[in-house]
């Protein structure tokens, strides 16, 4: 009998300590999917960068930035614990170039929660020819890693403060690679690395005084640079660079 309630008082004692352990990871969890950069919204709405296209929020919660004749379109990846809606100004400024954008919601702000993410978006324009995929930080990091087995279907990549794990050195993808002179986020050595992961075509702008934060609108990031042009000038020299590769 008495080990029947030695039994019993045991299993009580490892349930009640299992759901500690729980309780701790999902506050754990919380905290840190709860912890991440905001848009700007007030900076963004003083930013004028054009509006001669339509803005539509699509079922998944993703937003197509579409004007009426696109040369081509990029599906956005944003950067790791990143509000999607910080990268409003450059979606609109390749908008105003003639240079559709969709802007993709990520599960808790993370791309590598779903690096499939661009499934399907290409099917609801089918009027649009030439894609590319495009990302900031870890976001381009995971639209490299789509690509991987799907880039028979687009025709380049475009990556922003980012580096491809992935290896495509041996695609015919069209590749730009954007990173500001004063970036303190973006590990070099790993970048430097990675260059091999990219076709030997592989277009590099490094924009002199920009940073890691300003290709979106969310404000400084830990361990970041110090810019020597403002968010909206960087954003401007990202999207100008970005429309005249893509071309016509």
């Amino acid at each position: 009998m008495n080990s029947i309630k030695s039994n019993k008082k045991g299993l009580k004692i490892g349930l009640i300590s299992v759901g500690a352990v729980v309780l701790a990871l999902v506050i754990i969890c919380a905290v840190y999917f709860g912890n991440y950069y905001h848009a700007d919204m007030d900076a963004i709405s003083k930013m004028d960068v054009g509006s001669s296209f339509d803005i539509k929020e699509l079922e998944s919660g993703n937003i197509a930035f579409m004007p009426e004749s696109p040369r081509a379109c990029i599906i956005f990846y944003p950067g790791g614990k990143v509000e999607y809606t910080s990268y409003v100004p450059l979606m609109k400024a390749c908008a105003e170039r003639n240079v559709g954008c969709v802007l993709v919601k990520m599960p808790f702000n993370l791309a590598v929660f779903d690096i499939n993410a661009a499934e399907g978006i290409k099917d609801q324009f089918p009027q649009i020819d030439r894609w590319y995929m495009a990302g900031h930080s870890l976001g381009g990091s995971m639209a490299a890693s789509y690509l991987k087995d799907e880039h028979n279907d687009f025709e380049g990549l475009i990556l922003l403060g980012a580096y491809s794990t992935a290896d495509l050195s041996e695609t015919s993808l069209r590749v730009l690679s954007i990173y500001g002179s004063e970036d303190g986020v973006m590990n070099r050595e790993k970048y430097d690395d990675c260059m091999s992961n990219l076709p030997s075509s592989t277009e590099e702008l490094i924009i002199n005084g920009g940073c890691h934060a300003y290709f979106g609108v969310y404000g400084a990031q830990s361990g970041d640079g110090v810019p020597t042009l403002t968010n909206k000038e960087q954003i401007i020299i990202t999207a100008d660079k970005i429309c005249d590769y893509i071309g016509g």
